[in-house]
């Protein structure tokens, strides 16, 4: 299933079961870097109890101002797990009373994952599983994922083709994802919680502003209003932390108050639902460590 891969956007058709390695960086073999509760997702995902997060080595955008980028790059800390462990892992997650299996950059290894889910589900898997992407997803590949992923949490990175193609590499960034969204909406209908607030099926699409683009920023805001309008949450994130942006200088700050405040301005004018972040969300502390708790 991987001897041609076409699994996303960039179609590389790369043969990756005899060692040839595509964009994402990807072998046939899954490797995770870290699978642990975690309490730093949207409230109604992480909720008291924690997300049972996996997040998957390697990627298909490899965005310049990756927080990741330790697991996200060729060279990864990460360990090789097949199906079988993979489910393990999920029931795991959920003896800890994990409110939901969070699958972290995981469509690169759709076939092993959609696996062990069923394998997971076969032996008691009964939390919601989520995928969380960035969302340049091939549609096909969503399509793949149909009946077995209860959320959808993907990015919606860009608006303009000129930074998507400077930052990710994507220069029909807003294409794709928009079509990825679309079939993602089609799969989950609207937002569904339980009693305790916990999102149990939906869509909730994040936007992560960048620093110099407000306008940027709007036009996704208004797209997703457009397009999907109160049939999603909507995530507006100013959790970017910079790293190491010496060849992207505009990118070397976090968000001011100042932008992120007119952002909020104009979400709410769209109607739009969904979650806010404070400031202290920019700090390292955020981001996981990815050395530990996978076995």
């Amino acid at each position: 299933m991987y001897n041609k891969c076409t699994l996303c956007p960039r179609e590389c058709k790369v043969n990756r079961t005899n060692g040839q390695i595509g964009f994402c960086g990807a072998s046939d073999k899954m490797e995770v870097g870290r699978a642990a509760l975690h309490h730093w997702e949207e409230p109604s995902i992480s909720g008291k109890n924690g997300s049972g997060t996996v997040f998957f080595a390697h990627c298909t955008l490899g965005c310049v101002y990756c927080q990741n980028i330790s697991i996200s790059r060729r060279h990864s800390k990460s360990i090789v797990v097949d199906e079988n462990r993979l489910a393990e892992i999920f029931l795991e997650l959920q003896q800890k009373n994990a409110h939901n299996i969070n699958l972290v950059t995981a469509t690169h290894y759709t076939f092993g994952v959609c696996k062990a889910i069923e394998l997971a589900k076969q032996n008691g898997l009964c939390i919601p599983v989520l995928l969380n992407c960035g969302g340049y997803e091939k549609t096909e590949t969503i399509k793949l994922f149909n009946k077995k992923i209860d959320i959808y949490l993907p990015d919606f990175k860009y608006y303009s083709s000129y930074y998507s193609e400077k930052y990710s590499n994507a220069v029909d960034y807003l294409e794709i994802c928009e079509k990825a969204i679309d079939e993602m909406v089609k799969q989950t209908g609207k937002p569904n919680f339980n009693k305790d607030d916990i999102l149990q099926k939906g869509t909730v699409i994040r936007h992560l502003m960048l620093p110099n683009m407000l306008s940027d920023t709007k036009q996704v805001l208004r797209r997703i209003a457009e397009n999907w309008g109160d049939n999603v949450l909507v995530s507006l994130m100013r959790q970017y932390t910079p790293f190491n942006m010496a060849n992207f200088p505009e990118l070397d700050r976090k968000i001011t108050d100042e932008e992120y405040n007119e952002a909020i301005e104009y979400f709410e004018m769209l109607g739009l639902s969904g979650y806010l972040q404070e400031s202290e969300a920019a700090t390292e502390s955020f981001i996981p460590a990815f050395n530990a708790h996978v076995r």
